[in-house]
């Protein structure tokens, strides 16, 4: 009878299976994003909630909404917050590297492995991933402190006579964000490079090209995909990480996801820091739109082709 039912209002079992994760998007994803957009365009206000509402009514037929854009324009005014955006750039982008220049040699050789290797390999790419994000950063701090386990290792090999400073500095943040996130560049590369038609570079070697020159005119034109892709993985939570920067990082250091947390539990400006949420949200959403476009663009070129 259900089934039935739906057949005649034109649902087929096929549109519930698809309506579940767009159930999902819009549930989870897109209800939150409208809630903080609101709270951006709001006052601030010492009460609970600490923000005024948009929509007022006035002698119950006049609905009034009151948009304050000022919230943008103060993260334009305040140095603060433009510097955050660009120190956390900077900070994913030289991780995002680091991370790549690491990931791709492992994906190729977790890619050119045989199976039954290949298989280990990839559990112990993953096997972070099951302990808590939280307890391996914490780890860290063991790790690099003064009295840590690297600096006793450097001082009992005589390499260096007195323990060096690594925690609450930039490397140690480079080191958090570059383990915590190594496995998103990697599986996306080893994807795309265990595809890969071996023929080419048989085909290469028999035209006289020799292994590095193979690997720059094939292999890595073809692994361009899975680049962007762990890139892209690796990049975007970088750029707002709170728990790495705190945790190992100078507690100067500027980042927008600490800025974040400040406005919202410290200084309780929750209108400002939606704001500054909603700009990180804009800066990493349209750059990949852009890019899924000129993707899709250029393979319905090729299709037409």
């Amino acid at each position: 009878m259900i089934a039935r039912a739906l057949k005649r209002v034109g649902i087929t079992g096929r549109t519930l299976v698809t309506a579940v994760p767009y159930f999902w998007l819009l549930l989870f994803f897109l209800i939150p994003f409208v809630i903080v957009l609101k709270i951006s365009f709001s006052d601030a206000q010492i009460s609970m909630p600490p923000y005024q509402p948009l929509f007022a009514w006035i002698d119950e037929k006049v609905l009034q909404v009151q948009l304050n854009f000022a919230n943008y324009a103060f993260l334009v005014e305040d140095n603060l917050y433009w510097k955050a955006y660009l120190n956390s750039i900077f900070v994913a982008g030289v991780s995002t590297l680091i991370c790549l220049l690491i990931g791709y040699p492992m994906a190729y050789a977790i890619a050119r492995t045989r199976p039954s290797t290949r298989n280990v390999l990839l559990l112990l790419v993953v096997l972070p991933f099951w302990t808590s994000f939280l307890l391996r950063v914490y780890a860290w701090i063991g790790i690099l402190k003064n009295n840590g386990l690297l600096n006793n290792a450097l001082m009992s090999l005589g390499i260096i006579d007195e323990p060096i400073r690594m925690l609450q500095t930039d490397f140690a943040v480079y080191v958090g964000i570059v383990y915590s996130y190594l496995p998103f560049m990697i599986l996306p590369l080893y994807a795309n490079l265990e595809k890969l038609d071996l023929t080419l570079l048989e085909a290469a070697a028999d035209l006289g090209s020799r292994p590095w020159e193979s690997f720059l005119k094939v292999t890595l034109p073809l692994s361009v995909p899975g680049i962007i892709a762990g890139c892209l993985l690796v990049f975007i939570p970088a750029v707002g990480e709170f728990v790495i920067p705190t945790l190992l990082g100078d507690p100067g250091m500027l980042m927008i996801g600490k800025v974040l947390w400040t406005e919202f539990f410290n200084n309780r400006d929750w209108p400002v820091a939606s704001a500054v949420a909603i700009a990180l949200l804009l800066f990493l959403v349209i750059p990949i739109m852009y890019y899924q476009r000129a993707q899709d663009a250029e393979s319905g070129g090729g299709l037409h082709r």
